[in-house]
């Protein structure tokens, strides 16, 4: 049997993480699964049930803007997920739709030398640039610093090290909220990538690894651009973490700066970044509560 169009499985997947209590629906009687019944769906977006149907069986690939928005509604997607339900009909709908869809990012990039000035500038806080597969493509000094007994810089890929690297549990204590938010974004640019080769080998890599194939198969396509985190240091002990991400405009990367979250941790990166270039630990706390 073969696999179901994209926009098949985004509709039944957010049906089906949809409890009929956020959705306002009255529970009668037991239901075997969780999430919303195609019926209470249609319902709600104002669609014969017949037609939803024939939207999830990828039987109907074409529907109209109102019936997208409606389903949008219905199915309460955010302005993320909601976006991401349009590129799919789009690109299902036609071929001549494709160049209203976002071009496929380079995946060979690097940054310009204007972006590396700036990590550069930012140490000793922590910073980095990664491309559309999570790959770390430039760093500053402080952020190298502080990971390599991590494991980030021989594994240069966040989503990789998170899924494969045998001490991921424990350098993120956090770390199915990590793993959500990491998935998140992979499947934010699954619908540009698909195609490319580089990211098929990845996908079929990770897709080994069962808490990453649960967390694909659930469509989530709303990453953190802002949010805390925990990481577990073998040197530092556990470091508090804002994380901040700027999106870069022309090559579809992303900066993230990581951003003391109390002075513990100010003081202990201050402390592993003094054998690069000898910092005060004042000036950490500074920029963590900027």
């Amino acid at each position: 049997m073969s696999e179901l169009p994209p926009l098949a499985q985004f509709l039944r997947s957010r049906r089906e993480h949809l409890s009929p209590e956020a959705a306002g629906v009255k529970v009668t009687g037991r239901r075997r699964t969780p999430g919303l019944r195609r019926e209470e769906v249609a319902t709600l977006a104002g669609v014969s049930i017949d037609y939803l149907v024939r939207l999830e069986q990828g039987r109907d690939t074409n529907p109209s803007p109102d019936v997208l928005v409606a389903l949008a509604e219905a199915l309460q997607l955010d302005g993320d997920e909601s976006r991401h339900l349009l590129g799919l009909a789009a690109r299902s709908a036609s071929p001549h739709l494709e160049q209203f869809c976002p071009a496929t990012p380079r995946l060979d990039a690097g940054v310009p030398p204007t972006v590396q000035l700036v990590l550069d500038q930012l140490d000793p806080t922590p910073a980095f640039v990664i491309g559309p597969l999570g790959d770390v493509v430039a760093s500053n000094q402080a952020w190298r610093t502080l990971v390599e007994p991590l494991g980030l810089v021989a594994m240069p890929n966040l989503v990789r090290h998170l899924f494969l690297h045998p001490d991921a549990r424990t350098t993120y204590p956090d770390w199915d909220r990590t793993a959500d938010a990491q998935v998140a974004r992979f499947r934010t640019v699954h619908r540009q990538l698909e195609q490319e080769p580089a990211f098929q080998e990845v996908l079929a890599e990770l897709l080994t690894v069962p808490a990453f194939a649960e967390r694909w198969a659930a469509h989530p396509v709303t990453p953190k651009h802002r949010g805390s985190g925990r990481l577990h240091h073998p040197d530092a002990g556990d470091l508090r973490l804002t994380f901040e991400v700027l999106r870069l405009a022309d090559d579809d990367q992303e900066l993230v700066t990581w951003l003391p979250d109390d002075d513990a941790t100010a003081d202990a990166i201050a402390r592993l970044v003094a054998t690069e270039h000898p910092v005060s630990p004042a000036r950490l706390r500074v920029v963590g509560t900027a």
